[in-house]
């Protein structure tokens, strides 16, 4: 994979967040506690909807699915955004960090496509709940989940074979704590138009699908929503999306900022900081959001602990 690359540049040097030798230690501790709760969280989420039978819904299947997506994420971008943290330089081999931006391009696309399924499966359930379970089979989950990692592969793999033609002369500083394509693009001292159509297409089709099912998911779950009469079937309703609603806006909105941007050295200093959100914030919050606004989870929790702790 890494054959052919004509780049002068055998190794790079990550830059990290702050050059500022007080915040290292504090930002050192901060990290590692939010990827300690990452990692706790979502392999707690995969084993308790693994082994609770009430959450063998299309809902938790999809949830655990996000989970794993969370988890993987996390650990292609913390454990070495932490060594940035206690060393004088982060270096960074060559094919080490192709490597990097595959999996972090991987888990990145993948999510989003993951929160749009999700949405669709909101609006069945809410929308149309009598043929809900006809609608979201076993066979049409399954097939939902390969098209994302299908999206996902095609997606990285285009992205990490045109930086691999990419010629690195220049400095070898990374201005970031991770391989991404903006960074690395400025490093380049070859033409990278089409490094820049591609991450333009792949970056709207990627975005803006998964966005757009999710706002159309959502309108007509609304519409859904205010056609029920009681107060009581409304707020069940409602408390079933607030979740998702959360975790969606909190990762596209961070995404939208880095990537749907013009870059510059200033937007990404600033884009470091989106970054943090969508690598290493939102896979620790998306367990602890659907854990704590969810009584389906909470209840399966419960018997999950008593289960184990008092039988």
């Amino acid at each position: 994979m890494f054959q052919g690359n004509l780049s002068e540049v055998t190794e790079f040097i990550l830059a990290g967040l702050t050059h500022k030798p007080e915040l290292q230690l504090p930002l050192f501790l901060l990290f590692l506690a939010i990827y300690v709760v990452a990692v706790a969280g979502n392999l707690g989420m995969i084993t308790l909807i693994l082994f609770s039978s009430q959450l063998h819904t299309p809902m938790y299947f999809f949830l655990s699915i996000l989970s794993f997506i969370d988890l993987c994420q996390s650990t292609v971008i913390t454990p070495k955004m932490l060594v940035n943290f206690v060393t004088v330089k982060n270096n960074i081999s060559y094919p080490e960090c192709m490597t990097q931006l595959y999996f972090f391009a991987i888990f990145a696309i993948a999510e989003c496509h993951m929160l749009a399924v999700m949405a669709y499966d909101r609006y069945v359930a809410i929308g149309n709940p009598l043929v809900y379970n006809i609608v979201m089979s076993y066979r049409v989950c399954s097939w939902m989940i390969f098209a994302v990692c299908i999206m996902a592969f095609i997606g990285a793999t285009s992205h990490t074979v045109c930086m691999l033609k990419v010629h690195f002369c220049k400095t070898d500083v990374i201005n970031h704590y991770f391989c991404d394509i903006y960074p690395l693009l400025e490093l380049s001292c070859s033409d990278t138009f089409i490094n820049e159509v591609v991450l333009l297409c792949f970056s709207v089709f990627n975005f803006l699908i998964p966005t757009l099912t999710i706002l159309s998911s959502y309108i007509f779950i609304i519409a859904s929503i205010l056609r029920i009469k009681s107060t009581e079937g409304r707020s069940k309703a409602f408390s079933t999306c607030s979740s998702h609603i959360s975790a969606v806006a909190i990762f596209f909105g961070s995404l939208a900022f880095m990537y749907l941007q013009p870059s510059s050295v200033n937007s990404m200093d600033q884009g470091k900081v989106s970054s943090v959100f969508y690598t290493i914030v939102v896979p620790m919050l998306n367990p602890l959001i659907y854990s704590l606004r969810n009584k389906d989870v909470k209840v399966a929790l419960n018997k999950f602990f008593e289960r184990k702790f008092f039988l």
